[in-house]
């Protein structure tokens, strides 16, 4: 029951102030378990200027994906997304379920300014206000992907193929001895966080950009490539 979905978990209704209700971000939350805790953060993120992009993880019981479903129903600016993955950690299928949020996103008729990825088992420490005024005021028109050049200890990551194993409720990422080849374009590879803040017209450039595409597909054999890809993006020049 939607009405008292709303009433009893107390969801704001209304933009808080004028600042907020002029500058829309957007979400993208990758879940799997823990009803409880998503809506939570979901509570706690909500307005209904945002938008939101609900990734379940394939693999999820029918009945979380239902429940799930029943609370997206009770919002214009949820959605699941379009496309879901069977997702394995530090395998492509994570990179993969982001993107499948962003090409959602940018067919919103919200037109919201910066995306922030997260998972289920993410909770802000800072209100919607404080994170807009935060971007305005260091990150105006910048991406928020911090990383350095790839570490040594890191290399396997992308020196090697590895492939995902996904059977009988186990998952994982395995190397195999296949040598990669080198980066396309010659790129530099950067690491950092998966996690990342990033504008409306980097999301854009990454879904159609031909160094964007090439990158990607490089990377679908690498281990946690979204430690890699966003990262190494953001250094491109220009």
């Amino acid at each position: 029951n939607c009405s008292v979905v709303l009433k009893t978990l107390h969801f704001i209704t209304r933009p808080l102030s004028d600042e907020e209700g002029n500058f829309s971000l957007a979400y993208i939350i990758t879940i799997h378990k823990e009803l409880e805790m998503f809506v939570k953060l979901l509570r706690a993120i909500y307005m209904p200027q945002n938008i939101y992009c609900i990734h379940v993880d394939e693999k999820s019981p029918k009945d979380y994906k239902a429940a799930v479903q029943n609370i997206v129903n009770c919002f214009e600016n949820i959605f699941i997304s379009s496309k879901r993955e069977n997702v394995v950690y530090a395998g492509f299928s994570r990179l993969q379920a982001d993107i499948n949020c962003m090409r959602d996103l940018v067919h919103s008729k919200i037109q919201w300014n910066y995306v922030i990825n997260l998972c289920g088992q993410d909770y802000p420490v800072k209100t919607n206000k404080d994170i807009i005024q935060y971007i305005k005021s260091k990150w105006n028109g910048k991406n928020m992907t911090p990383g350095v050049v790839q570490p040594l200890h890191m290399k396997h990551r992308t020196q090697v193929s590895y492939r995902e194993y996904v059977h009988s409720g186990m998952s994982y990422v395995y190397p195999t001895k296949n040598i990669k080849a080198k980066p396309p374009y010659n790129l530099t590879i950067y690491f950092g966080s998966a996690y990342y803040i990033l504008t409306r017209e980097f999301v854009e450039f990454t879904l159609t950009d031909a160094r964007a595409k090439d990158l990607l597909e490089w990377s679908r054999d690498t281990y946690s490539p979204d430690e890699h890809y966003w990262v190494t993006l953001n250094r491109l020049n220009g």
